[in-house]
């Protein structure tokens, strides 16, 4: 089990005689997988960590509606359109399930917001990235959303209960994200050459970052084991990225597409896929906000918040109009 991975370096995890009583009680609910829930008591790391995950993903839900936000006009049928549609309001009402799962930690909506707009906060690489083609909507369904089920599941798992509990629906549509992706791309491939090609070239420039969400080995984070312990991380980066390469092999191979890795094979004896090295220092720098895309999206979504100010401050008036008319009745 990834929880009883051995720490080294800074990736420590507390020992029961290091905590006080009430740590030494949590711990001993979560280990008998009992939910912890918003009003229990928690330690501050704990609240923190859950916090930094939760709006992480959150923004990543809202911010990955961008690309795809493009492509709806261009979409080539009419059915294509739809489908892109519904997808992108999923993504919204993901953003929405999780940034109310964080807020039952104590954190405000906008105080979430403000540090995604602000830079301070930080959303999935992935989404630094263009879309240059139709077929980058088949990639980004049946490779990032497929990547998104794989790392989510989990969580479906993980010790928090809103946490846990909002992530069941998010998966399930998530599993819809990737149909459809995966269906663009094999639509592509059984079209004509030209299409077929344009398949390929989205699968090429998708491939390597989509490997890339999972994040570095655990070994370099100062966090991961300490997740593990608190049951907010169940299984390791590189176990979920090797399930990723495992699952989306085999579908490429169907569709005929060539993975852009001239290093994988396939272990017989492991029975999983090797794969190349992965370069991260292009990981570490779209982090940074270097990017394709970083300066752009997040400039789309400050204009986007911005825009909408009015229609904010109208709602609060007419609440604030309506809780005086009922004072007074």
């Amino acid at each position: 089990m990834y929880a009883q991975m051995v720490e080294t370096g800074l990736n420590k995890v507390q020992t029961l005689a290091d905590m006080g009583e009430q740590e030494r009680q949590f711990q001993a609910r979560i280990d008998a997988g009992i939910k912890i829930e918003a009003k229990d008591w928690m330690p501050e790391a704990y609240r923190k960590t859950l916090i930094r995950q939760i709006s992480q993903h959150a923004h990543s839900e809202i911010v990955g509606q961008l690309p795809e936000g493009n492509w709806v006009t261009r979409a080539p049928t009419l059915k294509r359109k739809s489908i892109l549609l519904a997808k992108i309001q999923d993504e919204a009402g993901h953003g929405l399930y999780l940034y109310s799962a964080a807020e039952t930690l104590g954190v405000s909506r906008d105080e979430l917001l403000g540090n995604l707009h602000s830079g301070k906060a930080k959303y999935s690489s992935i989404f630094n990235y263009p879309t240059l083609s139709w077929a980058d909507m088949g990639a980004v369904g049946w490779l990032v959303d497929g990547s998104a089920i794989i790392n989510q599941i989990p969580l479906c798992r993980c010790s928090y209960g809103p946490y846990a509990r909002a992530m069941i629906r998010v998966c399930k549509e998530e599993s819809f994200h990737a149909r459809q992706g995966y269906d663009i791309m094999l639509s592509l491939c059984r079209g004509t050459p030209a299409q077929k090609a344009m398949a390929q070239d989205a699968f090429n420039r998708w491939w390597w970052p989509a490997l890339m969400m999972f994040g570095p080995s655990d070994a370099e984070s100062v966090n991961s084991a300490q997740s593990a312990q608190w049951r907010i991380k169940l299984f390791s980066n590189d176990e979920l990225r090797q399930r990723m390469v495992d699952q989306t092999v085999p579908q490429a191979e169907f569709l005929g597409l060539t993975v852009p890795d001239p290093d994988l094979k396939f272990n017989a004896g492991t029975g999983h896929y090797e794969f190349g090295e992965i370069d991260w220092s292009e990981f570490h720098n779209v982090l940074k906000g270097n990017g394709p895309c970083n300066k752009e999206r997040l400039a789309t979504r400050v204009k986007a918040w911005d825009d909408g100010a009015w229609f904010r401050d109208a709602l609060v008036a007419y609440a604030d109009k309506k809780q005086s008319r009922q004072a007074a009745a």
